[in-house]
Order: C-alpha cells, then sequence, then structure tokens
C-alpha cells in the first residue's frame, strides 16, 4: 500500500502506482520507505488500524505525514508548484488491501495545526449543536421547586424527568432546532458522542447509565423516529470507528471508555431493539467490538512498562519437545521467569477488565426478558446471528470471510461466556433442567426443520436425499412427516447420487453395536461421508450402524414438518409452546422428557460450534507462529553464544560479528516475548483453553446423544464431527508450553480415550 499524493497528469497501471511517476508522492508504512520515482527509508512501520495522516503544505512547497498524529517529518521538499498544478489524494493497494478516508467529513482523529482538511466542517451547524447542546444540559441541571416555584441546581447524579410541563415545553422548543442537527455524522460524532463520552468518563458506571438512559428517553420522545434512528446509527457507527482505530495503550482506558458507553446506549430496551434490528448485524458485520487487537509496536502499547523483565523458554527445540542438551534452569533463569510470568498476569487483568465489558454487550443482546412491546432481543440476535453464520459459511473458498478469522475467535469466546451465564441461570430457576457443563444439542434438532443448516454437508449427504430416505425412519422414530412439497423439490445435485439399492437395505440385518465396537456388518450408504470416515477411529461414537428397530410411537400423533427460513420463525418456533415442542420437536424416544435448558440457548451453543468450524480453529493455529518465531529466535541466540565461547580471542572481526547477531537476536526475544505475553493473554489463556475444551465436550456428547438414534445419527451436520476433532487437536498442540490438558477438569477421560482413537486413525 502507497498511500500520499499526485497531480492530474499522473498515469497509474499495473505496474506504476502512486509515488512511482514524477508528480506523485507516497509513503509505504508496509516497507518504511517513501516514493517519488526512486525511494529511500522513512517514517515507521503501520499496523491494521492505524490511521495515517496525509499533509501538504503549498505555500512552503512540502509534504509529510503522521503515524496515529505522531508526525514521521518532512518527506519531500520543492514540490512542483503554479499555473495549473493541483494535488489530489491518491493510494495504490495490493491485492485484498483495504482503506478508509475520511477527507473532513467527520471530526479528524489527529487534527494537525496549521493544516484544513480536504472538506470544511460545517462551523455554522456546529455552532449551533453545541449551543443547543448546553441549552439541552442546562435544562437537565435544573428543576422547579414544588412549593416556591423558583428553579434549584440539581445534581447530574439524580436527572430525571418529571413530567414538569415548564421542562417538557423547554425540551420540545430545543429539539425542534436540535433534532435535524443530530441526523448529520459530523455534528453526531463532534458534539453527541463528545457529551455522551464525557459522562462516562466523569462518573460511575450507574451514573453514567442513568444519565445516559434519560437522554435516550428524550431522544425518542421529542424526535421523529427516523430522526432517532439515523441518530442512533450514526452515533454505534461513530463508536465502532473510535474503538477500532483507538491506539493501544498500557491501560487500555480508551477502549474501556467506548465499551462502557456502548453498553449505556445497549441498555435501553427500545434503542437496544432497534440496533440489534437494523445495525449491529447488518452494518457492522465485523463484530469489532468483542475484538481486541494486538499491538504490532510492543512500545506504543506499553509493554515495555507492564513487562519489563523478558523471558522465553530456553528448553524447547524447533519440534517443541525438551532438549535434552540443555542445562537446567538456573537460578538467574528463574528469577527472570518469575518477574515475566508477573508482568503477564498484570497484562493479563488489564485484558479481563475488556473481556467482561464485551461479555456484557452480548449478555444484554441475549437477554429474554425485554418482550414488552416487541419481540425479545435475543430472538432478534437469532435471526441475526444465523444470518451471520450464513453468510460466512458460503464464503469460505469463494470470496474473503466477511468476519475476519481474529475477530471470530474474539467473538466465539465472548459469546461462551454469555451463553453459559444464561445456561446456568436458567437451571438456577428450574432444578429439571441442565448445567452448563452437561450442555449438548438434542439430536433433533438436526432433522426437524427447525434451524436452517443453509445446505452444509450432513453425515449422510444432503438434507434432501436423507429426507426421501429416510421418511420412514422419521416418522417411525420421531412421530415428524416430511412436507411433500419439500421432497418434490429434490435439487439436481441430489438426484445423480449413487443411493444403495431397495433391495440391499432390506436384506441389511438391524443389529444394535456397543459404542466402539467393531463393525463387522457392512456400512450403511450415509456412512460413507468423507469426514465421518476419517473420524470413526477417533470418535468411539461415531462408528455406529443402524440401530436395533424401535416400536413406532403409534399414541403420537404425526407432525407434517418443513425447514423454514430464519425470518420465518416465531419466537415460538424456537421456544415451542403448550402444543409445540419448538426446536425440540421429534424427540426420539432416548432422548429425556425434560429440556436441557431455554431451546434459544441450544440454537446459540449449535452457531458457536460451527463458528469454530468456520475459522476459528485456522486462526488458532496462525498465531501459534508466534510461539514458532520465539523458539527460533531462541535457538539463534544459543548457537551464537555458543559460537562466541569458541570463539579464539584473537578473531576480533569474528567476535564483532558474532556480538553484533546476539544483540540483534537478543532484541527480537525482547520484542518478541512481549508480543507473546499479549498472544496469551488473549488467545491462550487458560480461560481460553477451558473455553475449547467445553465446545469440545458439548461435541463429544451431542455425537453419543445423536448415536443413539440410529439411522437418525445421518442427520447431524458434518461440522460436528470436524469440531470434535479439531478442539482436540487444537487443546493439544496449540496452548503449550505455558498450558497443557493435564491441567483440564475431570478425571482426563476424554483426553486418554481421544489421544487413543487418534492414534488408529494413521
Amino acid at each position: 500500500m502507497q498511500i500520499g499524493w499526485c497531480t492530474i497528469s499522473c498515469r497509474f497501471n499495473q505496474e506504476e502506482g502512486v509515488g512511482d511517476t514524477h508528480n506523485s508522492y507516497a509513503y509505504d508504512g508496509n516497507r518504511v520507505r517513501k516514493w517519488n520515482v526512486t525511494t529511500t527509508n522513512y517514517g515507521k512501520a503501520w499496523a491494521a488500524g492505524d490511521i495515517v495522516s496525509c499533509l501538504i503544505d503549498l505555500d512552503d512547497g512540502t509534504l509529510s505525514f503522521c503515524l496515529n498524529g505522531v508526525s514521521l517529518g518532512t518527506a519531500f521538499e520543492n514540490l512542483s508548484r503554479g499555473l495549473g498544478m493541483a494535488y489530489f489524494p491518491a493510494i495504490s493497494l495490493s491485492f485484498k488491501e483495504s482503506v478508509a478516508f475520511n477527507f473532513g467529513s467527520r471530526p479528524l482523529r489527529y487534527p494537525v495545526a496549521g493544516y484544513r482538511p480536504l472538506q470544511d466542517p460545517p462551523s455554522a451547524d456546529l455552532v449551533r449543536a453545541q449551543r443547543l447542546l448546553g441549552c439541552f444540559r442546562a435544562v437537565l441541571s435544573v428543576e422547579l421547586d414544588p412549593v416556591e416555584g423558583r428553579l434549584l441546581d440539581k445534581e447530574s447524579s439524580k436527572w430525571r424527568l418529571r413530567g414538569q410541563p415548564t421542562v417538557l415545553l423547554t425540551l420540545a422548543h430545543i429539539f425542534h432546532h436540535f433534532a435535524p442537527l443530530l441526523r448529520k455524522v459530523y455534528l453526531v460524532e463532534a458534539v453527541l458522542m463528545s457529551f455522551l463520552l464525557g459522562i462516562v468518563e466523569k462518573g460511575t458506571p450507574t451514573q453514567a447509565q442513568s444519565v445516559v438512559h434519560q437522554v435516550l428517553d428524550l431522544l425518542w420522545l421529542f424526535m421523529e423516529d427516523y430522526e432517532v434512528q439515523d441518530c442512533l446509527k450514526q452515533l454505534m457507527m461513530s463508536l465502532l470507528r473510535l474503538y477500532r482505530f483507538s491506539p493501544i495503550v498500557p491501560d487500555l482506558g480508551l477502549q474501556i471508555h467506548y465499551l462502557r458507553l456502548t453498553i449505556a446506549i445497549l441498555r435501553h430496551e427500545k434503542s437496544r431493539k432497534f440496533l440489534l434490528s437494523n445495525v449491529l448485524f447488518d452494518v457492522l458485520r465485523s463484530v469489532v467490538f468483542f475484538y481486541i487487537k494486538s499491538p504490532l509496536r510492543v512500545e506504543e502499547a506499553g509493554l515495555q512498562e507492564l513487562i519489563p523483565t523478558t523471558w522465553w523458554p530456553h528448553c524447547s527445540s524447533r519440534e517443541g519437545k525438551e532438549s535434552t542438551e540443555m542445562k537446567e534452569e538456573t537460578a538467574e533463569e528463574r528469577l527472570r521467569r518469575r518477574a515475566y510470568e508477573r508482568g503477564c498476569q498484570r497484562l493479563r487483568k488489564r485484558i479481563e477488565v475488556v473481556e467482561e465489558l464485551q461479555v456484557q454487550i452480548l449478555k444484554l443482546l441475549l437477554d429474554n426478558k425485554d418482550d414488552n412491546g416487541g419481540e425479545a432481543s435475543r430472538y432478534i440476535f437469532l435471526t441475526k446471528f444465523r444470518k451471520f453464520l450464513q453468510e460466512n459459511a458460503s464464503g469460505r473458498g469463494n470470496m474473503p470471510m466477511l468476519c475476519p478469522p481474529e475477530y471470530m475467535v474474539c467473538f466465539l469466546h465472548r459469546l461462551i461466556s454469555a451463553l453459559r451465564y444464561y445456561w446456568d441461570e436458567y437451571k438456577a430457576s428450574n432444578p429439571h433442567a441442565s448445567f452448563s457443563e452437561e450442555a449438548y444439542i438434542p439430536p433433533q434438532v438436526f432433522y426437524n426443520g427447525k434451524v436452517d443448516y443453509f445446505d452444509l454437508q450432513r453425515l449422510g449427504g444432503l438434507l434432501s436425499h436423507l429426507r426421501k430416505t429416510l421418511k420412514d425412519d422419521l416418522a417411525s422414530k420421531a412421530n415428524i412427516v416430511i412436507d411433500p412439497l419439500e421432497l418434490q423439490s429434490t435439487a439436481m445435485d441430489d438426484l445423480d447420487e449413487d443411493e444403495e439399492p431397495a433391495p440391499a437395505m432390506a436384506q441389511r440385518p438391524m443389529q444394535a453395536l456397543a459404542v466402539g465396537g467393531p463393525l463387522p456388518l457392512p456400512r450403511p450408504g450415509w456412512l460413507s461421508s468423507p469426514t465421518l470416515g476419517r473420524a470413526n477411529r477417533f470418535l468411539s461414537t461415531a462408528a455406529v450402524s443402524l440401530m436395533t428397530p424401535r416400536r413406532p410411537l403409534s399414541t403420537s400423533e404425526k407432525v407434517k414438518v418443513r425447514t423454514l427460513s430464519v425470518e420465518q420463525r416465531t419466537r415460538e418456533d424456537i421456544e415451542g409452546s403448550h402444543w409445540n415442542e419448538g426446536l425440540l420437536l421429534g424427540r426420539p424416544p432416548e432422548e429425556p422428557e425434560q429440556p436441557l435448558t431455554e431451546n434459544s440457548l441450544l440454537e446459540v451453543l449449535d452457531g458457536a460450534v460451527m463458528m469454530y468450524n468456520l475459522s476459528v480453529h485456522q486462526q488458532l493455529g496462525k498465531m501459534v507462529g508466534v510461539s514458532d518465531d520465539v523458539n527460533e529466535y531462541a535457538m539463534a541466540l544459543r548457537d551464537t553464544e555458543d559460537k562466541l565461547r569458541r570463539c579464539p580471542k584473537r578473531r576480533k572481526d569474528i567476535l564483532a560479528e558474532l556480538t553484533k547477531s546476539q544483540k540483534v537476536f537478543s532484541e527480537k526475544l525482547d520484542h518478541l516475548s512481549r508480543r507473546l505475553a499479549w498472544v496469551h493473554a488473549t488467545v491462550y489463556s487458560q480461560e481460553k483453553m477451558l473455553d475449547i475444551y467445553w465446545l469440545l465436550r458439548v461435541c463429544l456428547r451431542t455425537i453419543e446423544h445423536g448415536d443413539r438414534t440410529g439411522s437418525l445419527f445421518a442427520f447431524m451436520p458434518e461440522f460436528y464431527l470436524s469440531v470434535a476433532i479439531n478442539s482436540y487437536s487444537a487443546l493439544k498442540n496449540y496452548f503449550g508450553p505455558v498450558h497443557s490438558m493435564e491441567e483440564l477438569p475431570g478425571d482426563g477421560t476424554i483426553q486418554a480415550e481421544a489421544e487413543a482413537e487418534k492414534g488408529s486413525l494413521v
């Protein structure tokens, strides 16, 4: 990426971009160079989320750049000027690179004295909006004495609107002029956002919540709905930009303030439902609020102050195994390691504050008790969440992921925390329900059509194929009859599938097999799935043939079902009613009658499993690269130190080169060890490991319960087996050496069995 300025006479092509022609000038923070036909070193390295200011002074004929508000110095001098010369912003991008420009339509994050944005701010409207805000604050800070009828000052923490006619009339007059201004992006960010952030920064969370709630009440009261909606949309978009592009500071204070304001806004029920229905997933597709970006420049992030002493493992080889050649840890190394661990602990505590705020946001979005005057937030969330998953699933292998994998990892962990909170809360008030530790997805969710899996592969093939070949089993075992219209609309791909001949199916004996037992009988056709083929030795519950035929449930009325899209479903379709089991429709006789938890939480859990399969596992493997880099540099440093000890003192030239290399490797390890502390805190902490372990156990229980349904096991989506395999692999290979599987709770049965079974895959 090269960004800068050019004249209208510049001609660019696939080979030449900004900075490659005579009157174009560019800065490239990736290669840390400046370009104007020739190139020289300039500036600092940039990272995703940084803000670059491009400054041009046509009086002095100079061009310079700033990175996150810090000047990088003059880049070019003696620019061509004169009659007919005009410069325009310009950028050259490589494949998959992206950038967002702000020419002045929004307040500049880092304004520079003496320079103006290309687009002048709306100065007149800005003055009016600030004056109206002052009037608004003045009205809220006074109240009428009920006895003497005079105005009294009121503490901001006790702001309340008591329906006083004088106050209401005054506010109505203010909003008559204020409302049109609050629809403009610049004014929302410069005036309203600054006002609300000031409230959050100066008051306690309770006080801030009270004031923000009252402000939002007044917006909905005195403004037209379309005006409030435009205002809230711009407000939330501004919050997202501020959070996403904020620099990482030692106490993460900026991120905390933005998240606290987001929570205060989302606690307002009417505003939350509007944002959830129209903004949070429709516009903010990257779920940015749940991401904590990793700093590439540890100095600016304050990691040197948090972790003054660095350390790296001295007993790891390239294969990650202990080296027998290394000496035992010395007293000095032990002290360094403990000091490093204390620094890592300080970092974890600060990150946990941000993570807890992010979990609070998801708890608000998963609230199902706010159904006064409309649909509860949780069911709006489910609709948007399912579409979010569908968009990302359909983009696999074809187009760039709509949600970056690093965002998906953070989103998954926060979602698991919020999900388990509500799951255990439901258990507290319903003794017959299950704890989240015992969670799984009941098998009927996979075949009753209440949850859309958007053509994802099932263990037995495509859904349309399974509904044709197993329709009799659905009727006899689950009392479900497939809508004939769906059977007629079989996809062309399904028509080409090889089906097992009917006589062969009729001749195949039915037999119940013990879990983990051998497969002496011919495999059913639906067991030909590639994923199941790989997993049948890894998971004993996957090595199952058809169960003993069960007595048809003649006493129950059979239900006709068809797949519902997320937009078609109602709360009753999910939670059920006195005559409808909702997501649990078609319960097989092997499943308990008492529900595990609320049906809506089951769907959230199902989505979490799918998220892991989409991109989380891939990202977990990618982040291990930081540990690998540390190991490689540590080995290089040890080799260099060994050579220094063996090098003759008379070879001063070699000693100088080795000393220089030693310094380079040590500095690089200092940098990487601090980055590794950040990665361990945000991606590979013990809490994150327990989340993945919990997801693994969910998948194992789900597979086990699906196994008991016999042929209906074929309806299970393949990704459940993939997640079971991959999550175990992640626990074994990605979280060491800081954490190991021996630290996981329980008796270790799952780990031991999974290890034994996976060994037989070879």
